[in-house]
Formats: structure tokens, C-alpha cells, sequence
């Protein structure tokens, strides 16, 4: 009897990276937090509590560009890894070779953590361009 969906080594290889990408992707928001409060910009009027006056209040709602640019990353987050989950489970399921799926998923894994050390350092272009370029190109071969 052939195994099932969930005892294939495919689908054990994607539910592993589909993993390590969405805690990524999670550990993206205790990292905006982070630049918030340190950076003290925040999003809205009931989140700058702290000040001590109305003009403290005014600076802290100013967009701060580390904030922004962490806020970017995660959302770019969100645009990549959402499809690659859904569209790696369908390949997964086409019972593809090990080898082949590994290489895919772990491309994608790789870009997408070059793509955010990239993104928060930030390292000059064309260092997030290209990971962002691997990474959309697998989503495009799966």
C-alpha cells in the first residue's frame, strides 16, 4: 500500500520550510514592536500614551524610516510567503521527485532569509533585488 500524503518525504520536506518560513514571517511583528517603541513612532493616537505632552504625542505618530522599513519587509512577507505555503502544498502534492522539492524549497527559504537580512541592514542593492528575483522565480517553477 502506497504511503499516505502526510508519510511522503516531500510533504515532510515542504511542512519543514513552509515552517521556518512562517515563524520568519511571524518574528517579523516582534520586530516591528521592537522599532517602535525605540525608535518611539507609532501608528496610532491611542499607542503614544507615554508622552508627556501633546507635542511628544505629535513626534511620536511621525513615520519613522527604520519602522517603515522593517513594516516593508513584513508586509513583502506577506506577499511571498502566503502563495509559496499554498502553492508548495499543491506541488507537494503532485508527488514530485525529493530531490527537485528540495531544491525549490530550499531556494525559496534562502532568498527569503537573504531577502530580509538584506532588507533590515540594509546591504546596497542589488543584494535584495536578486533574492527577491530567486525567490519569485520559484514560485513561478512550482
Amino acid at each position: 500500500m502506497p504511503p499516505s500524503v502526510t508519510e511522503s518525504e516531500v510533504f515532510l520536506a515542504f511542512s519543514t520550510y513552509a515552517t521556518i518560513v512562517i515563524l520568519k514571517m511571524m518574528l517579523m511583528s516582534p520586530i516591528t514592536s521592537y522599532f517602535r517603541f525605540t525608535r518611539k513612532s507609532f501608528a496610532n493616537n491611542e499607542d503614544t500614551g507615554m508622552a508627556k505632552s501633546p507635542e511628544q504625542k505629535k513626534k511620536m505618530l511621525v513615520a519613522n524610516p527604520d519602522v517603515e522599513r522593517v513594516r516593508r519587509c513584513h508586509q513583502n512577507d506577506l506577499e511571498n510567503i502566503v502563495p509559496f505555503v499554498v502553492i508548495g502544498l499543491l506541488y507537494a502534492l503532485t508527488g514530485p521527485e525529493l530531490s527537485s522539492a528540495l531544491l525549490h524549497f530550499r531556494v525559496f527559504v534562502g532568498s527569503r532569509l537573504c531577502h530580509t537580512v538584506a532588507y533590515l541592514l540594509p546591504l546596497p542593492q542589488p543584494s535584495r533585488a536578486l533574492s527577491w528575483v530567486l525567490d519569485s522565480g520559484e514560485e513561478d517553477h512550482q
